[in-house]
């Protein structure tokens, strides 16, 4: 399973990649608004500056509500960079806008992913990845990590080749169901992803080891 960060946070992407967890981003209009970046101009700015750390897909969403709206924004978007793939949305106009958009040739990531007939119906449409919100389906009292694991039997029952990307991901718990349920993907806060790398255990035996070694080098005193 690959790792992707959750993340419009520039500070927080270059770290991930410099210590190599990472192989994409997906961002969203929430993420970018979080770090204060509004207009299109300044969110093309900063997918070009992730670009220069990350040499992977990196997921960029439509702001648009309407059909034509979606596809004047995803091509444009599409040019914005070779890595970038397109979010949009499980609504009927991003439905149709997934079909030409990714006709073209256009990776697509269907974002707002809440159940197994979207997800059929937007690899059906061609979509690079489709994208389950583990959290939020949790959060309204349904077992999102099931609406996954059920996808990824469901694409692997056909041979579908649509990636299975686990989103919405809330804890590190999430991400290792993910990764035992077969997901592709799942894309991850910086705070999850930290989490991950540290265990109680692992300190306590690196301080073990360095105060066993220096009483070695005491003792030769």
């Amino acid at each position: 399973m690959k790792l992707f960060l959750d993340s419009a946070n520039l500070d927080n992407i270059r770290e991930a990649s410099d210590m190599g967890f990472i192989s994409g981003v997906t961002t969203n209009p929430s993420l970018a608004a979080k770090e204060n970046v509004g207009l299109m101009g300044d969110y093309k700015s900063l997918i070009l500056e992730i670009a220069t750390m990350v040499d992977g897909p990196i997921s960029v969403e439509v702001t648009a509500p309407d059909f034509q709206g979606m596809l004047d924004q995803a091509f444009d978007i599409a040019k914005w960079h070779k890595n970038v793939v397109v979010k949009l949305p499980s609504t009927i106009d991003g439905f149709k806008a997934m079909a030409r958009v990714a006709g073209e040739g256009i990776p697509v990531n269907q974002t707002l992913c809440f159940s197994v007939n979207q997800a059929i119906l937007g690899a059906q449409a061609g979509v690079a990845y489709v994208s389950p919100f583990v959290g939020r389906l949790d959060d309204g009292g349904h077992d999102g990590m099931n609406v996954v694991e059920d996808i990824v039997d469901v694409f692997g029952f056909y041979d579908i080749s649509t990636k299975v990307l686990a989103a919405s991901i809330r804890s590190t718990l999430h991400c290792l169901n993910a990764a035992k349920v077969g997901a592709d993907v799942a894309t991850v806060p910086f705070d999850v992803l930290m989490q991950m790398a540290h265990h109680p255990l692992t300190d306590a035996g690196a301080i073990k080891f360095l105060d066993d070694w220096k009483k070695v080098e005491n003792s030769k005193k």
